[in-house]
C-alpha cells in the first residue's frame, strides 16, 4: 500500500494552541494546578514535538508511531486540566489515513468517540444532561469528520501528483523511444545510402585502376560527391534536432537521386502536383522511402534502371518506385536481419497515416509504392 506524506503543520499548529491553552488555565484558572502536572504536561507535548520530527525522517516506523501518539495524546489529556487536550485525538486517525488508508482511520476515528463516551460513562453519571460534557462530544465527533475530509483531500491530491508523475515518466520514455527510432531511420536513410554509393564507387575505382584510369578517377569524383552528401545530410540532421530544420524541397530532393553517381542504376524522376499542398513530415516520408528504394537497387538488385514517378495531386500523394534488378521476397527481407530499412521505411510512412506496397519476386524486379494522405502544411 502506498504511504502518502501527512500535511506537516497540522500536528504541531494544535500541539501550540492546546500547549498555550493549558499553560494559561494553570496560571489563571479557577483552581491551582500542582507544579509537576504543569511541567509533565509540557514535557510530553515537548515529546510529542519530537515524535512529529522523527515521523518526517523515518516514514516507515507507521505502527510504533502511531502507538507512541497514542499513548502521548492519552498522558496529555490526562495531565491538562483545562480539557482543551481532547482535540488531540483527532490527529490519530488524521495521520492514520495518510500510513495506513481511510479504513483504518475510520476505525480509529470510531475508537476515539467510542472511548471519550465510555470515560463519559464511567466517569460522569448522567453526562447526556450536561451540556459541556454533550458540547465536547459533539465538538470532537465534528472535528474527527473534518480532520477525515481533510486527510482524503490531501491523499487525493497527492494519488493524482503521483499519478501525472508517472504519466509524464511513461511519456518522456515512449517519446524517447520514438525519438531513438528516429534517429535510426535517419541514419539508415541518409548515411546508409550514401555510404552505399560511396561502397560501390570505391570498388569500382579499384576494378578499373589499373584498366580504365579514367574511370576509376570518375568514380573516386563521385565517392568524393558522396561524402560531400554524406555531411549534408549530417547537418541537416543536426539543425533538425535543434529544430532549425528547413521545410524539405521534395522535387530537389527527388532531382540529386537521379545526379547521385555516374554508376549503375540510372534513375529517372518524374514529379507532377504541387508539393506545397503537403506537410513537412509527408514529404520527407515519401523522399526517404524513395530514397530506400534507389538504395536497395544499387546495393542488392544489380539494377540497370530505376524509375520514380511521383503524383502529388488530390487527397494523397502516390510514389512508384520500379527497377529492372533481380527482386526478391519482400516477406522475407521485412524478418532478415538485413530488412531494417523497409521496416524504418514502413514505421515512417505510417507516421503519416500512409501505406507501403510491396511488388517483387526473384528475376522480376521491384515495384515499390507509396501512399500518403495530405496532411497539414
Amino acid at each position: 500500500m502506498a504511504v502518502f506524506v501527512p500535511v506537516r503543520w497540522v500536528a504541531p499548529l494544535l500541539y501550540g494552541v492546546v500547549l498555550v491553552g493549558g499553560l494559561y488555565y494553570a496560571v489563571a484558572g479557577p483552581g491551582p494546578t500542582g507544579w509537576w502536572r504543569a511541567a509533565g504536561f509540557v514535557a510530553v507535548l515537548g515529546a510529542l514535538f519530537v515524535l512529529e520530527a522523527m515521523g518526517g525522517r523515518r516514514p516507515g516506523a507507521r505502527v510504533p508511531l502511531l502507538l507512541a501518539r497514542c499513548a502521548l495524546i492519552g498522558a496529555v489529556v490526562v495531565l491538562d486540566a483545562s480539557g482543551l487536550s481532547q482535540v488531540l485525538f483527532v490527529l490519530l486517525p488524521f495521520t492514520a489515513y495518510f500510513a495506513f488508508g481511510r479504513t483504518t482511520a475510520l476505525a480509529l476515528g470510531a475508537l476515539c468517540l467510542a472511548g471519550l463516551l465510555t470515560a463519559y460513562v464511567l466517569t460522569a453519571p448522567g453526562w447526556y444532561r450536561d451540556l459541556e460534557h454533550v458540547s465536547d462530544l459533539l465538538m470532537l465527533t465534528v472535528g474527527l469528520v473534518l480532520a477525515l475530509s481533510m486527510a482524503a483531500v490531501a491523499v487525493g491530491e497527492q494519488r493524482a501528483r503521483r499519478e501525472v508523475e508517472e504519466y509524464a515518466a511513461r511519456v518522456a520514455e515512449l517519446s524517447a523511444a520514438t525519438e531513438r527510432n528516429r534517429l535510426a531511420r535517419d541514419i539508415h536513410d541518409s548515411l546508409g545510402h550514401h555510404l552505399t554509393a560511396m561502397s560501390v564507387q570505391l570498388e569500382m575505382a579499384s576494378d578499373f585502376r589499373a584498366l580504365d584510369p579514367d574511370a576509376a578517377q570518375r568514380a573516386l569524383n563521385e565517392a568524393r560527391r558522396s561524402v560531400r552528401l554524406a555531411l549534408g545530410d549530417v547537418r541537416q540532421s543536426v539543425r533538425a534536432l535543434r529544430d532549425e530544420a528547413a521545410r524539405p524541397s521534395l522535387s530537389v530532393a527527388l532531382a540529386g537521386l537521379a545526379e547521385d553517381g555516374a554508376t549503375p542504376p540510372r534513375v529517372t524522376v518524374e514529379v507532377s502536383g504541387d508539393e506545397n499542398a503537403y506537410g513537412a513530415a509527408e514529404l520527407t516520408a515519401l523522399y526517404r522511402a524513395a530514397q530506400e528504394g534507389v538504395t536497395n537497387a544499387r546495393r542488392h538488385a544489380r539494377a540497370s534502371r530505376v524509375t520514380v514517378v511521383v503524383c502529388l495531386e488530390g487527397e494523397a500523394a502516390r510514389m512508384v518506385v520500379t527497377d529492372d534488378g533481380l527482386g526478391f521476397a519482400p516477406d522475407a527481407a521485412d524478418s532478415a536481419a538485413g530488412g531494417f530499412g523497409l521496416v524504418g521505411m514502413r514505421e515512417r510512412v505510417q507516421l503519416v497515416a500512409g501505406s507501403v506496397d510491396i511488388e517483387s519476386g526473384p528475376g522480376a524486379g521491384t515495384r515499390l509504392t507509396v501512399t500518403v494522405p495530405r496532411g497539414k502544411t
